[in-house]
Formats: C-alpha cells, sequence, structure tokens
C-alpha cells in the first residue's frame, strides 16, 4: 500500500506515542495528560494550539499559502471503564481504564500527519486537528460545539475516522447518508417493599416485574417499530438487593437505544414508559424512569464521502475501499460535528478480532500496523481538500 514514505520513517515515532497514550488511559473530561501530550507534540511540529474546549479538548492550527479555504480533522481521546486483561508493557497502569476502542490509534494517526503536513506544507489554506475529549457516552463533540469550536475555527468541512476489527488492514469502509445510529439512555427504578425471602406475602417483590419489563421492552422493537425501520433497546444493567434472604424494595434497570429515523426515537420514549408503568403496576409496584436523549445518528454528506472515499482509493485503491459499507447500530457523537458542517466519517481496517481483540474487549489493542495509513490517508485528505498552487 502507498504509504506516504516521510509518515513510514517516523512509524517507531508513532508507536511510541500510541503506547505511551494506551498506558495512561483516561476518561471523559479528565484527559489532562493526554492533552498534555497532545498539545506538547503539536507545540513540537511548530503548530499553534488552543486549549480548554470541552475541558480538555485540544485544537491544532496549521496555515500555508493565501487560501480560504479551512478543514476540521477529528480525533477522540478518552478511554472506557473496563479493567484491561492484557499483559504487555504497555497495558494499562490505570486499574479500571483502559483504550478499549482505539482512541489511542486515532490520537496518533492525526498527531503523525500533523507532523508531516508541519514539515512539508504542501496545501494552502487552514487545517484544524481537532482532538476532542468525552466520546464515550459524555458528548464531548457536543460539548466542543457549544462551547464555541466552529466560531473559534471555522471550517467548511469536517472529517473523523474510527478502526474497526474485522475489517482487514489496507482497507476502508464508508458509505454516504446515515452510518451510525442514534444513541438515547434510559434508567427504570421499579419500586416495591423489601421483605423477608421467607415471607413474600408480606411485601411487594420488585424482582418479578422488572424481569417482565426486561422481556415486555423487546416489544417495543418487534411490535411498534415497522419491520422497514431499524432500532435496538438493550436493557445493559440490572441493580437489586444486597443479600440471599431478603427482597429488597427496588431494581435498577438500565439500558440503551439505538435508531437511524428521527421518527422512530419519537416514539421509543413513549413505548418505553407505557409498558415499564403498566407492568408496575400489575403487580401492585411503581416505576420510575429517567430518559435521556444523547446521540443524533451520525450522517455522512454526499460530496464530502465520496471525496474521502477517493482519497482512501488513492491509497489502497478503489477494490479496498467498501462504499455500501451496511449502517452500524452503534454510535459517534462526531454526528454532532456533522450536524453543523458537511463531512465525512470513514473507518479503517485494524485486522482480524482474534484473541478478544474486538471494540469494548478487554482483550482489544489498537494495530500499530495501521498507524502509517492512518496518518497518511489524513495527510491525503488535507492536501486534496486544500490543494497547493
Amino acid at each position: 500500500m502507498p504509504i506516504i514514505n516521510r509518515i513510514a520513517e517516523f512509524h517507531d515515532d508513532m508507536t511510541r506515542w500510541r503506547r505511551d497514550i494506551h498506558a495512561h488511559p483516561e476518561t471523559a473530561f479528565e484527559e489532562n495528560r493526554t492533552a498534555d501530550v497532545v498539545a506538547g507534540l503539536l507545540e513540537e511540529f511548530g503548530i499553534e494550539v488552543h486549549r480548554g474546549l470541552a475541558t480538555t479538548g485540544v485544537v491544532g492550527t496549521l496555515k500555508n499559502g493565501d487560501g480560504k479555504r479551512r478543514v476540521g480533522l477529528r480525533a477522540d481521546l478518552d478511554a472506557l471503564h473496563i479493567h484491561e486483561k492484557n499483559t504487555f508493557d504497555h497495558a494499562s497502569k490505570h486499574d479500571g481504564k483502559m483504550h478499549a476502542c482505539g482512541h489511542d490509534g486515532h490520537t496518533t494517526m492525526l498527531l503523525g500527519a500533523a507532523r508531516y503536513l508541519a514539515e512539508t506544507k504542501h496545501f494552502d489554506g487552514t487545517i484544524h486537528f481537532i482532538f476532542q475529549p468525552a466520546e464515550e457516552n459524555e458528548g464531548g463533540g457536543r460539548v466542543m460545539i457549544e462551547d464555541g469550536l466552529f466560531d473559534l475555527f471555522p471550517v467548511d468541512s469536517v472529517y473523523g475516522m474510527h478502526n474497526a476489527p474485522g475489517i482487514p488492514v489496507g482497507q476502508f469502509a464508508v458509505r454516504e447518508g446515515p452510518f451510525l445510529a442514534a444513541f438515547d439512555i434510559f434508567e427504570i427504578t421499579v419500586h416495591g417493599v423489601g421483605t423477608h425471602a421467607a415471607m413474600p406475602d408480606r411485601g411487594i417483590d420488585p424482582l418479578i416485574p422488572a424481569a417482565q419489563i426486561v422481556s415486555g421492552l423487546k416489544a417495543v422493537v418487534s411490535r411498534e417499530v415497522s419491520p422497514l425501520h431499524s432500532a435496538v433497546v438493550s436493557v445493559t444493567q440490572i441493580h437489586a438487593g444486597d443479600t440471599w434472604n431478603v427482597i429488597p424494595d427496588e431494581v435498577t434497570l438500565r439500558g440503551t437505544c439505538r435508531w437511524f429515523d428521527d421518527h422512530v426515537r419519537d416514539m421509543l420514549q413513549p413505548a418505553i414508559t407505557r409498558i415499564v408503568e403498566n407492568i408496575a403496576a400489575a403487580h401492585r409496584c411503581t416505576a420510575t424512569i429517567h430518559y435521556e436523549r444523547r446521540y443524533p445518528a451520525t450522517v455522512n454528506s454526499p460530496d464530502e464521502t465520496e471525496f474521502a472515499a477517493s482519497v482512501a482509493a488513492d491509497l489502497v485503491g478503489a477494490e479496498h475501499v467498501d462504499r455500501a459499507f451496511e449502517p452500524d447500530m452503534g454510535s459517534e457523537d462526531f454526528a454532532f460535528m456533522l450536524q453543523e458542517k458537511p463531512g465525512c466519517y470513514i473507518l479503517i481496517g485494524n485486522g482480524p478480532g482474534d484473541g478478544g481483540c474486538l471494540l469494548h474487549n478487554p482483550h482489544y489493542d489498537f494495530n500499530d500496523e495501521v498507524l502509517p495509513l492512518g496518518a497518511s490517508y489524513w495527510a491525503r485528505l488535507a492536501e486534496q481538500a486544500l490543494p497547493a498552487g
């Protein structure tokens, strides 16, 4: 694959950066050390640095020539609350936190491109390198926008990239239109009356309706959403009780909803509320429901998708760029940036998912072989978006 030679020359440097970040994971809005590393390297490259958007966000700005066009390239900084089970030397040094989604690799690939572009300056215009905190669950992209990201750093278009285990190294995947699903969360608390487990008739057991709610919520998708539309409602947590011989006062259920079309989102919350309240009432319980709208769908604009796909094809060949990749029910807060500006979110192959090397898995690790290709993609995209001469 035609990786840029200069970027290949500092592959070892990128590997070192990436493994250092992996070993020191930080979660939402607490990415202080990571931001220090990013800002320090950008300054070393001679790139103007701005800090503080969304608390720990970093934006590097590189200008060249008289061109008026501006492009934004975005990577995410944060890790996840996962106990890493890898045993290699660069495994997490922060117990309970882990780069299990590859944001360490995303940050490093963009840093590699920044270094190359600052050295060569084969472009005419302005590049904003956007290093965003809190992608996982907390909407750091939305907060950066609210803090004035595109007012302070105007762009004509904005681009994002994520690694994809299961796609071979040297391949990309993308599609125009809805690419990743929207994302909401819910918390349901079923209230009963606690009592001795040997005397259930003297209390009101909230576990029975809670179990039925888990099953009942499956009917939201199977019986209330059109088969022609996609949606997922998943209960992911159940918390109740402290010991064997006590029926608890309450049970808490937490979960997530995913969809692509906004009219599906508008019917999910009332449907969930109706099912929960009626099942609880049937068992003499009450229920409280907290429903929070989080991320919109990630929707790629047509022209920018074609452009991003063509840049990838120039690197790896058109046959290695899947332009009709099936939409994924995962979510991304890059969606907020795509609501503000035209742009494209693309996937880069991370190789097989053997040995648990899957996103959000405690055995995951970013594939360092991918670093120079991802950096080359970013560099070529910037150069072609802002052509010199």
